[in-house]
């Protein structure tokens, strides 16, 4: 009787130990803005951003700036929608770009080849 009580409450610990860890928490909860930056971020300091999930208490937008540093920003402010299409803009003018040259080496091939 006393073993068997004795692993019952191994079970009971070890299963508990388990689900209190949880890893997978901390990872959403990581992924989440708590508070937003309040100070505006310099234009040329931004190089991209992402939208926190919509299962966070506070929807934000997170900005990556040149050293890697992410941070919290309001979505509703003016200068993070500026900083929003500037970035977007930059994207879509560095894509255009890699478009081109990647035409131009395949004419180039294609020339040499004949």
């Amino acid at each position: 009787m006393r073993s068997l009580m004795c692993v019952l409450f191994l079970v009971l610990f070890c299963s508990v130990q388990m689900t209190s860890s949880a890893p997978h928490a901390i990872v959403a909860l990581s992924n989440c803005c708590v508070e937003f930056n309040n100070v505006r971020i310099p234009l040329k300091q931004v190089v991209s951003y992402f939208w926190t999930s919509s299962t966070c208490a506070k929807r934000a937008i997170v900005f990556k700036t040149v050293v890697g540093i992410e941070i919290c920003v309001d979505p509703e402010t003016t200068w993070v929608n500026h900083h929003v299409d500037k970035v977007d803009k930059k994207t879509a003018t560095a894509a255009a770009a890699a478009c081109v040259i990647q035409k131009h080496l395949v004419n180039k091939n294609k020339k040499s080849n004949k």
